[in-house]
């Protein structure tokens, strides 16, 4: 099982995370940057966009702030604020008006309580207890051989599946926020021609990196469920 003490499980499991998660971050990085240097034909900033993609579904009342760093965008349902970042908020690329377009996306499923999405709000606070706990138990359970440390082995997997759990329900959220800036740009004609298809693939892109942080967490749950039935 073991190679001059090396785990196998690391080059099964995770080495091909690692790598998948490393071509992903490269690819949006690429994509943003490239389609960042493409102006938008209506001269519309990122905060612009947002608010327009707001309009068009009726929602009201989001405020759209700045945020400081690079691609540090989010929406918070908790004040029902669009933050953008540096590279989107005043910024008029097709890049900006794509990740911007997203955002707002989310600010509709929170208005309009998509399922996924309040499915995924219950999530947090069970993740972030898991995300937190998980990993001591883990260890723990492998430090003691005794029984303790098989009950506290286990329970940390129990907590660290909540996180996992909490990236799977992540993905048909960040999907349909991008479908729906998307349409909102087919629908309005906002974005068109090469600027729609330079848009799309920034968020296709984005959307990549959810499915590589999903399939790490399920690879890495895969591989402590392993290692507590080697050790039984």
């Amino acid at each position: 099982m073991r190679f001059y003490g090396f785990d196998w499980t690391y080059l099964v499991f995770i080495l091909p995370c690692v790598l998948l998660s490393l071509f992903c971050q490269i690819k949006v990085s690429s994509a943003f940057s490239k389609y960042s240097q493409v102006p938008n034909s209506r001269r519309m900033t990122g905060a612009q966009a947002a608010e327009y993609v707001l309009r068009q579904n009726g929602v009201y009342g989001v405020r759209i702030e700045h945020v400081a760093g690079k691609l540090t965008d989010h929406f918070d349902p908790r004040t029902n604020v669009i933050r953008l970042s540096d590279a989107v908020f005043a910024q008029t690329s097709v890049a900006a008006v794509g990740v911007a377009a997203h955002e707002a996306g989310h600010a509709v499923q929170h208005a309009q309580n998509y399922l996924p999405n309040k499915i995924r709000g219950v999530l947090v606070p069970v993740a972030n207890i898991g995300s937190k706990l998980s990993w001591i138990l883990i260890m723990l359970g492998l430090i003691f051989y005794a029984r303790i440390g098989t009950v506290l082995l286990y329970i940390g997997i129990i907590l660290f599946s909540a996180s996992v759990l909490f990236t799977v329900v992540t993905l048909p959220v960040e999907f349909d926020a991008s479908r729906r800036a998307l349409k909102c740009f087919r629908d309005t004609n906002l974005l068109a021609g090469d600027e729609y298809k330079g848009a799309k693939s920034v968020l296709q892109a984005a959307a990549m990196t959810y499915v590589a942080s999903a399939v790490t967490a399920i690879m890495q749950l895969l591989r402590l469920l392993l290692i507590a039935r080697r050790r039984n």
